[in-house]
């Protein structure tokens, strides 16, 4: 799959995310199209560039912690993209745990179907 699709899906994955956080929450609060996409945006390059970095710093917390640790990381990510994109607030610790939840989860299920489809386009070679 080409890599400009690649990314497209990833950011229509993430804004869906922030969509499901937005509609299951009262404490999250994403109010346009913009919002959605610079969140997106934002979520992608940080969970690709910032986080794997921060992972590595972290590594014995993360051991210590038999992976919990992740957890903050992951909030830190939201927390970058809630204070960039414009019209996206998200109140209170516990909110920030579930609409990391329900990201992890949507991206999990659309990767999934991502590749599956792309599994069922390849030649078999059989």
């Amino acid at each position: 799959m080409p890599l400009a699709i690649r990314l497209a899906l990833a950011l229509a994955i993430n804004a869906a995310a922030l969509w499901v956080a937005d509609a299951l929450f009262d404490g999250v609060r994403i109010h346009g199209w913009w919002a959605y996409i610079i969140g997106a945006a934002v979520l992608g390059i940080a969970n690709t560039v910032i986080k794997p970095i921060l992972a590595l710093i972290t590594l014995p917390l993360i051991i210590l912690t038999l992976g919990l640790f992740l957890l903050l990381i992951n909030i830190a990510m939201i927390a970058l993209a809630e204070w960039i994109a414009p019209n996206f607030s998200i109140d209170g610790f516990w909110t920030y745990v579930g609409t990391v939840v329900i990201v992890w989860l949507v991206n999990w299920i659309g990767h999934s179907l991502e590749d599956e489809i792309a599994g069922s386009r390849r030649p078999s070679l059989a």
